[in-house]
């Protein structure tokens, strides 16, 4: 019932995942990999976290 209060672990994960992955996509429009390749590493970590919270709320 008092579910609807609580809120939700992942969806401020998301939201920095999505912001990593789009900032990733902008470095190498700009030809910039090392930048790219860095932040698709910080993204690829927090989807295993995303992944692992998820895997425990079910």
């Amino acid at each position: 019932m008092f579910g609807l209060f609580k809120s939700n672990p992942t969806k401020k994960l998301r939201k920095q995942y999505d912001m990593k992955l789009e900032q990733a996509m902008l470095a190498q429009r700009k030809g910039d990999i090392k930048t790219y390749s860095m932040l698709t590493a910080e993204s690829e970590e927090l989807w295993k976290e995303i992944q692992k919270i998820e895997k425990e709320q079910s």
